[in-house]
Parts: C-alpha cells; sequence; structure tokens
C-alpha cells in the first residue's frame, strides 16, 4: 500500500538530491521503478487482487533511447514537487498543459506533445516513490454518487466543511477522486454497502429510499468505476462494512465487479488500496432466469463483442477459480443472452428493491 503517512514532498526532494549527487560525481543518473507491463502483474490469491510483481526497468540519463523518458519524468517529478509545495491541486491534463512548452527557441521538440505521453509517468513516478497521484495534487476523473447514513468531514482550501450524505436529496454525495488526503469518514452507520453500476437504478432505489429502510450505503460508479470510488469502496469494507456489487448480466458488468474486487491490470501497481476481494457479487445473473420467470422474456441478445469478452474473462486465472463464474459465463456464451438489471422493474418500479432484499437476506450471491 502506498504510504499515505509520508511526507510526498520530502519524497521527491530526494529523489531529486540523488539525480543531482550522482552527476556531481560523474555518475550516470538513473530512474528505476517497477515495471508496469502485463508480464510483470501477479494475481495474489491470498490477498485477492492484482498486483505488481519484482520485475524493475530503469531510464539511464546518457542512453539515448532513455534520455527523453528520464528528462519527462523529472519535469513531471518537479511540477509536482512546485504544486505540493503551493498546496495546489490540478488534473493530468492540467499537468499536462503545465509542460506542454518547447525545450527553446532553436529546439523544434516539445517536453510533451501528446497526454498519452505523460500519464503513464506519472504512474511510473507513483510506483518508484510509494505514492498515489492525489499525494502528489494531482486529481483523476471525478466520477460516483453516495447516499446513506454517513458523515464526510472535507478540509477543503482553509474550510473544513461537514457533509451529512443522509440530506444530499435526490443528487446524492458527488464522490472526489481523492478520498483520503483532508477527507474523514465518520458516524457511518449503515449494515452493508451496495454499488449499483447504472445511475439510472440508483436513482431508483433513492427514490424508494431504500438506504433508509435497509440501513445501507447506497454507491454508484456510473459505470466503470473509477479510482476514487473504488477507494472509497475499499474504505468502507476496512469499516467492516459488507459490500454488494449490482449490475447487468453480462461480461462488461460483471467486469465492473471484478475490478472492484481483485482492482484492475492498469492499477495493479496500487491493488491494495483499491481493490475489495471481501466484496460479493448479488446480481444480476443468468441463474436469475431460472428464479424470476418474467425475466426470460426481458433478456437481449449478446453482440459477438460481448461474447469474445466473456470469454476472455474464462481465462482470467482469478475468475476461472471460481466454478459459480465459470458457469455464468459460459452459460452466457451458450445461450448467446444477456440480461440488463434494469429488467428487474418490469413487474413494478419497486421490484428491484425486494429483488436485492431478498438477495442479502438470504445470502444468495457469488463469490
Amino acid at each position: 500500500m502506498a504510504d499515505r503517512e509520508a511526507d510526498p514532498r520530502a519524497k521527491l526532494e530526494e529523489m531529486g538530491n540523488s539525480i543531482v549527487t550522482d552527476i556531481r560525481s560523474g555518475k550516470n543518473p538513473k530512474f528505476v521503478t517497477l515495471a508496469r507491463k502485463r508480464s510483470n502483474i501477479v494475481y495474489d490469491a491470498k490477498a485477492g487482487y492484482l498486483r505488481l510483481g519484482k520485475s524493475k526497468e530503469e531510464r539511464d540519463f546518457v542512453n539515448v533511447a532513455q534520455s527523453k523518458r528520464f528528462m519527462q519524468t523529472v519535469a513531471i517529478a518537479s511540477k509536482c514537487h512546485k504544486f505540493v509545495k503551493e498546496n495546489l491541486h490540478t488534473t493530468i491534463r492540467g499537468l499536462f498543459y503545465q509542460l506542454k512548452y518547447s525545450l527553446g527557441e532553436d529546439v523544434d521538440e516539445n517536453i510533451f506533445s501528446e497526454q498519452s505521453e505523460s500519464n503513464p509517468l506519472i504512474e511510473d513516478l507513483e510506483v518508484a516513490l510509494d505514492l498515489t497521484r492525489e499525494n502528489l495534487n494531482l486529481n483523476a476523473n471525478r466520477k460516483g454518487v453516495l447516499a446513506g447514513n454517513m458523515k464526510v468531514l472535507d478540509k477543503f482550501g482553509d474550510e473544513r466543511i461537514e457533509i451529512d450524505c443522509a440530506k444530499q436529496g435526490r443528487s446524492g454525495w458527488a464522490i472526489p477522486s481523492d478520498v483520503d488526503n483532508d477527507i474523514k469518514f465518520v458516524d457511518v452507520k449503515a449494515k452493508y454497502a451496495i454499488v449499483v453500476e447504472k445511475d439510472a437504478l440508483w436513482q431508483r432505489l433513492n427514490e424508494d429510499g431504500f438506504w433508509k429502510k435497509e440501513n445501507a450505503i447506497l454507491i454508484t460508479p456510473q459505470g466503470q468505476a473509477a479510482r476514487g470510488t473504488r477507494r472509497l469502496i475499499r474504505k468502507l469494507a476496512d469499516q467492516g462494512l459488507p459490500v454488494y456489487v449490482f449490475t447487468d448480466s453480462d461480461a462488461w458488468g460483471w467486469y465492473i465487479y471484478w475490478t472492484i474486487k481483485t482492482g484492475s491490470i492498469n492499477l495493479a501497481y496500487i491493488g491494495d488500496d483499491v481493490a475489495t476481494p471481501e466484496a460479493r457479487f448479488i446480481g444480476v445473473t443468468m441463474s436469475d432466469l431460472d428464479k424470476y420467470d418474467f425475466l426470460n422474456k426481458l433478456t437481449m441478445n449478446a453482440s459477438e463483442v460481448d461474447l469474445k469478452r466473456a470469454q476472455e474473462m474464462l481465462n482470467y486465472e482469478w475468475i476461472k477459480r471460481n466454478r459459480e463464474w465459470v458457469t455464468e459465463l459460459e452459460r452466457m456464451i451458450k445461450s448467446k443472452k444477456k440480461l440488463e438489471q434494469d429488467a428487474l422493474q418490469g413487474p413494478r418500479l419497486t421490484f428491484v428493491d425486494d429483488y436485492i432484499k431478498e438477495k442479502v437476506k438470504n445470502r444468495d450471491f457469488l463469490p
């Protein structure tokens, strides 16, 4: 886990001082980080999440093939040091524009031409310094909404604001990209947290007051969960709340669940920060077709892309070790059908409430 108690400014200065010392000593300065490539991503079965292996990569300043990336990495570190020192925040897009300038009047080249150049180097810096981009005062995209019996203490600028997530009306509390620095969750009074894939279903449940009746924390990542939302789910689990995930019955919805549960390949370098192995899948499942007859009339045809994605998931080590999930995926592939969570509104709009309550009560969920 990233060292959240560490001083990012001190770590950045240590990195800079090391480079300067090497140069003054006549040594070739290097930047060393763990390799973030597929071959170095490991599923830790004991811990239950994806993490980086031990393979490393380094960039040498005097290596022609590596010197530009070395320079770019140092430029990013320098800007982040400035942001931390000034206590100012920006997005990774903002950082790109801070660094998109020419190397000089006589040099027809920018430090960065595209954001696709700077993004992976930010991640390299996170790994090398054992920090997160949020520690470096870089914000990711904000996506996700929450409602429930909990309060958030948010130190924003010179103010300290108390947010009551039970009093946010129809809109809910917008989950920020950084839920660690200057934010505390207090008075979390709920039996469990439920993550609902789609904002439309979240609104339906919020209108019904589902979270009040069931004393639950109701979250929607609004599709694939952003890192801030995944981190928030991890923190709620750390407080002892069971986490249930409710998505469509297709490869895309199921993969949303698995990224919450085991982390993702792209974020394996912070897997222990954003994965929640304790999470359980509450639905929708293909096996629900056997239990709720009306759903058989509400299935949709799976596309070739859907089927290909499902087949890919069967090859993931962390999924194929679960027989129940193999059965679900194989059934979808064989039937060429999929099912949206919205279909549970078929009998009546409030049926989805009963569906979730019954699943939780009977502990009817997939691992």
